[in-house]
């Protein structure tokens, strides 16, 4: 037993769970937390950002890149409120984050007190754990009980401290109890359901793995099962790495985020193993197919598509039951077509990266990335068009890591997100890819990497507009209004900011640009680099609906999108027309 100040005992009870860095703001209501992680500093790292947003959204990322509980705090009044973007990132993206709440002191509350808001119930719809402390005795306790929880439920705890109980000293007791963050018992799947699963999958003429986060972690079964079962592979997008990008029998993602293999395997399956998700775009794949789904979470089962045969269970003991049936399904003209048509797809990016004739592409962004890419890499990706050029290019070959704000979607994802690779896999290169729009609402927090030497690399893709949104417009044919953005010299603010900052306009500019980092990296480089990357306004190819077979959508509506996204049909043959060359249609 130790006598300490129980903002002092808060940080202890961090550092047991293994948190070793916070991201805050101090204020008043707050200070005695702030100074819990000056007396343990040595444990637990204070991330000063400049942004309770940025905090909050970094340590989702951190959640997402690592799998361990991330923690931001804000004071009472705006800098709670200010936690709101990353609280909700978190919680539709189903990962852990401790939310350190300040609030005034008792005797204050219910007063209107400055900056004294009833904070409860504006967490209530966030978090799993929502609770204000009480006494001061009872802080460690109760953080440890919102870890846990956080964990149990993989979402959102929140902690609100009045400020007085902060600063009493209490008696300090560690708690034995061991930090168990995981199920450590073995799963048992229902022989029947691997049974079931087995005669479903033979029935099929085109089956196909629709793979989700619950695979994170393990794609060396994934990979076997693909192999040993012949069948191609999809992910969701915050999924992405499940497999290995450059596996051949992965084919990509499905929406506007995908590609074109992923949008035609979809229109000729006929049935999906879906693995692991709770994909919000599925209840858009075609209606007349069977659909196998396995989720840990029943509420998650049939939640945005119905379902034909459900299995409750871990997904990658799923899997591995089903390898070790020895089963096996014929490597037809199924799989061989799709393996086609996703190379097709490949050799079009590369083509598009290698021309810079009518302005500098995306894809030769993103091909200079991979050339320069390490094999243990994170790849923050922001939210807009730049989220279709980085699932669509980034190399998720090795052991990179991804993370992306994937259900709530919030712009300003790429660089906390940044901050936070950096912090969380210090041995690795952190990246992160942002849009112009995007980048402009978490500049600021450049400071933030270069007061804690943190050579991130931000790519920004500028191009002078909400692009995402413009697209929206064009689409439900609306005026273009509000989605033009005045320009800005991102590699002037980066030098401005205690970074380094890079602009390139061509293929040319870029190589140069990137044999300038590249040599900076490699002499030990401190400090955050900002390549501000001058792209050309198209539109990325609409992957949505793509219509390119003509025998499912006509000659006419073939050649219009053709023309519209430069296509040549005769390099990108219909995955139709693959299968029926070899005479294999459903």
């Amino acid at each position: 037993m130790t006598k300490m100040m129980a903002g002092h005992a808060l940080v202890k009870t961090l550092a047991d769970w293994g948190v070793d860095h916070v991201y805050g703001i101090p204020g008043g209501s707050i200070n005695h937390t702030v100074e819990g992680l000056y007396l343990e500093q040595e444990n637990v790292k204070y991330i000063q950002v400049r942004h309770e947003e940025v905090g909050a959204v970094a340590a989702s990322a951190d959640a997402k890149f690592t799998g361990k509980i991330g923690v931001a705090f804000g004071s009472a009044g705006p800098g709670a409120t200010h936690l709101f973007n990353g609280l909700y990132d978190a919680k539709m993206d189903h990962v852990p984050l401790l939310a350190i709440v300040g609030q005034v002191g008792q005797d204050s509350m219910n007063t209107n007190y400055f900056q004294e808001m009833d904070e409860t119930p504006m967490f209530g719809d966030v978090a799993v754990y929502n609770r204000t402390v009480t006494t001061a005795e009872q802080i460690p306790y109760v953080f440890n009980e919102a870890i846990r929880e956080a964990y149990r439920q993989s979402g959102v705890a929140v902690v609100i401290l009045p400020e007085d109980l902060t600063t009493k000293e209490i008696d300090y007791v560690p708690s034995k109890t061991p930090k168990v963050v995981a199920d450590n018992f073995t799963q048992t799947v229902d022989p029947q359901a691997i049974t079931d699963s087995l005669k479903l999958l033979k029935e099929a003429k085109h089956p196909l793995i629709y793979a989700g986060r619950g695979l994170l972690g393990a794609r060396d079964v994934l990979t076997q099962f693909s192999e040993q079962f012949n069948l191609p592979v999809m992910n969701t997008v915050p999924a992405t790495g499940v497999i290995s990008t450059d596996h051949p029998n992965f084919i990509g993602t499905f929406g506007r985020l995908g590609t074109k293999s992923g949008f035609e395997a979809l229109q000729h399956t006929d049935l999906i193993l879906f693995l692991g998700s709770e994909f919000p775009f599925a209840n858009f794949w075609p209606k007349d197919l069977k659909i196998i789904e396995v989720n840990t979470n029943a509420f998650d089962i049939g939640k945005t598509v119905d379902v034909d045969y459900a299995v409750i269970a871990d997904v990658k003991t799923y899997l591995q039951a089903l390898i070790d049936t020895g089963e096996t399904l014929p490597a037809g003209t199924w799989l061989k077509a799709n393996q086609e048509n996703k190379k097709n797809w490949d050799a079009w990016l590369d083509q598009l990266a290698k021309d810079d004739s009518q302005g500098l592409n995306p894809e030769s962004v993103t091909a200079e990335i991979t050339k320069l890419a390490g094999p243990n890499d994170t790849f923050a990706v922001d939210t807009g068009n730049v989220s279709e050029w980085g699932v669509r290019g980034l190399p998720m070959n090795k052991n990179q890591r991804f993370a992306i704000s994937g259900l709530f979607a919030t712009m300003g994802f790429g660089v906390p997100g940044g901050l936070a690779g950096a912090l969380s896999v210090p041995d690795a290169q952190a990246w992160s890819l942002s849009g112009d729009g995007g980048f402009s609402m978490v500049e600021q927090d450049i400071i933030t990497e270069n007061r804690y030497e943190l050579p991130v690399i931000n790519v920004v893709f500028s191009n002078d507009r909400y692009g995402f949104i413009y697209y929206e417009q064009a689409e439900t044919k609306q005026h273009f209004y509000g989605v033009d953005l005045t320009p800005a010299d991102w590699a002037k603010v980066a030098d401005g900011l205690g970074g380094i900052g890079f602009t390139a306009k061509s293929i040319a500019e870029l190589d140069d640009v990137f044999a300038k980092v590249k040599e900076l990296q490699a002499n030990g480089n401190k400090k955050p680099i900002v390549i501000n990357a001058i792209i050309k306004p198209d539109d990325p190819v609409a992957t949505a609906y793509m219509p390119l077979d003509e025998k499912l959508y006509g000659k006419e509506a073939v050649d219009a999108f053709a023309e519209q996204y430069h296509i040549d049909t005769k390099q990108q043959p219909a995955l139709g027309e693959l299968l029926r060359a070899e005479g294999d249609e459903l």
